[in-house]
């Protein structure tokens, strides 16, 4: 939200959260229970003319620029070997752990994603089937495939049970500056209504 009130492209969105990130920290129970719960987050963040993945663990961080295609985030770390802007310690910190010998190539979802506070079982194929969904579309997704998509429950997307999807965003973001921007919200916590 402070990334969307203060910055005017993704770029400097995404410098604002990393910033806030270092400044602060990130962390609270993620569960309304007494059960301890808690992740680290992944961001797409997009303008009109770039997007950009953001993902984050601990205060340690890596980006992704979105150069074409479709791009997705899930309950884990996605980012690998194409890595745009890091955290300036990325790299040292996973040395001093023992996680990265400094000399094959360097993968962040490999690397950090062990260190987790939560390693969620069925991520993989939520990310993966997200994926898929999005390749059968790909070149044609307009807001009504991307509700769709969102309202999957077969494919793990929209979740059901112990941890449920609480909202979905639909954006339209045309190039042109002329046409305005679209955005859809979910009325309730569940996307399917």
């Amino acid at each position: 939200r402070l990334g969307l009130e203060r910055a005017d492209t993704a770029e400097k969105a995404l410098t604002i959260i990393v910033d806030l990130l270092e400044k602060y920290g990130q962390g609270g129970n993620c569960m309304e229970s007494q059960m301890a719960f808690t992740y680290h987050n992944s961001f797409l963040i997009a303008d009109r003319k770039e997007a950009w993945v953001l993902e984050t663990s601990g205060k340690y961080w890596a980006a992704e620029k979105v150069e074409g295609g479709v791009r997705n985030i899930s309950n884990q770390l996605s980012i690998t070997t194409k890595i745009d802007r890091e955290h300036p310690e990325l790299r040292e910190y996973a040395k001093s752990r023992g996680w990265w010998n400094g000399e094959k190539e360097f993968d962040f979802a490999a690397t950090y994603s062990y260190v987790n506070t939560a390693r969620m079982t069925t991520s993989s194929g939520r990310y993966c089937e997200g994926y898929k969904l999005l390749n059968k579309h790909k070149g044609s997704i307009t807001p009504e495939i991307m509700m769709e998509i969102l309202r999957d429950k077969d494919s793990g997307i929209n979740m059901e049970g112990g941890f449920m999807t609480t909202g979905s965003m639909v954006s339209v973001l045309p190039q042109q500056p002329d046409l305005p921007c679209i955005h859809y919200f979910t009325g309730t916590p569940d996307p399917a209504r």
